[in-house]
């Protein structure tokens, strides 16, 4: 049976791994102020252009969201998300936790327009209701889609007219940095005031870089890292992985091996004639399927069943590359499901 559920299903990829190896005995201090996180860090903002940048290794991808908006935010402001970001639907209340609503607002294919955030800032207009204050946004999205460089732009300047912080999740950022007219790791170090680089569903064991570029986020935030839980004692192991990701192209290579893998999928089963939720390229692709071939295409592959509604007896469900899917798993389910239409 092999699982297209999701992007982490597997340990990492072996070049993670090697390097996990060769360093395993190194002796170092811990909580991210070793050798190897430092070397990460000088990667990272290179690669971002931002030689000021500010950068972090926390574990996974709520505790990275919990933790930057919390630091972001005074007790009465609020983060803006689409209604199916996944600090709104898929972190169990992370940020409310923290003290700070999500104000939600309609996505056009899953992404923020800066007309829904105008708005949700024009509405929230006095001191009686919670004070927007960061726009959150996923690259990609939850349902596959990407902002490009122009949207990216042109939310840029509608948080610079209200004054607000731009938050960028980037858990599958391997994935959308390939894509046509994607932002560059440039481009996010300009025009974002934080973002994360995902580690954890792009290749490594676990681990997310949070990239601090606004100085009014940097106060204080190993403090807060430390009091949320956030401060891997061992944290030399984000270190070395993230050294080996963005060496030789490492980081790149995973997201355009993902991607090729989901086209794959479209591809064979656009030609069999199946629709799909939305036009993803990235390694999220959700195809619409009859209901009776469910149960016999469960027998062979995992997958998620999504709560979208398709029409009667239809149903949508995810399908998730990685790292290490290899084309004979695609091929397979493509082939599988022509069977059953047959």
């Amino acid at each position: 049976m092999y699982s297209f559920r999701n992007d982490y299903s597997e340990g990492a990829h072996p070049l993670i791994l090697e390097a996990l190896t060769r360093t395993n005995l190194e002796q170092t201090i811990g909580y991210g102020e070793d050798p190897f996180c430092q070397q990460a860090r000088e990667q990272i903002a290179a690669a971002i252009g931002r030689s000021d940048a500010d950068i972090h290794f926390l574990v996974g991808g709520t505790q990275a969201n919990a933790v930057v908006i919390k630091s972001a935010l005074r007790p009465h402001q609020a983060a803006v998300a689409v209604e199916s970001g996944h600090i709104n639907v898929h972190e169990t209340g992370a940020i409310e936790a923290t003290g700070h609503k999500v104000v939600v607002v309609p996505g056009v294919h899953g992404k923020m327009t800066p007309e829904a955030l105008q708005k949700a800032v024009n509405y929230h207009c006095d001191e009686h209701m919670v004070q927007p204050k960061l726009a959150y946004i996923s690259q990609t999205t939850e349902i596959g889609t990407y902002y490009t460089l122009k949207e990216l732009e042109a939310l840029r300047a509608c948080c610079d007219q209200n004054n607000l912080f731009l938050y960028v999740d980037g858990a599958r950022l391997a994935s959308a940095l390939p894509l046509p007219e994607a932002p560059s790791l440039k481009d996010l170090g300009r025009l974002a005031d934080a973002f994360y680089i995902g580690g954890t569903k792009c290749g490594a064991l676990f681990g997310e870089a949070v990239v601090l570029l606004n100085p009014v986020l940097k106060a204080d935030f190993r403090y807060l890292m430390k009091q949320h839980g956030a401060m891997l004692a061992k944290g030399r192991l984000m270190g070395v992985q993230f050294s080996r990701l963005f060496q030789d192209n490492l980081y790149t290579e995973i997201g355009l091996h993902e991607n090729q893998m989901a086209i794959a999928l479209k591809d064979g089963l656009s030609a069999l004639g199946i629709p799909f939720l939305c036009d993803s390229i990235s390694n999220q692709q959700f195809p619409i399927l009859e209901n009776r071939w469910l149960e016999p295409l469960s027998q062979e592959f995992q997958f998620e069943q999504m709560q979208e509604e398709c029409g009667p007896g239809k149903t949508c469900i995810r399908l998730v590359t990685s790292w290490a899917t290899p084309q004979e798993a695609a091929a397979s389910f493509v082939s599988a499901l022509k069977k059953l239409m047959d």
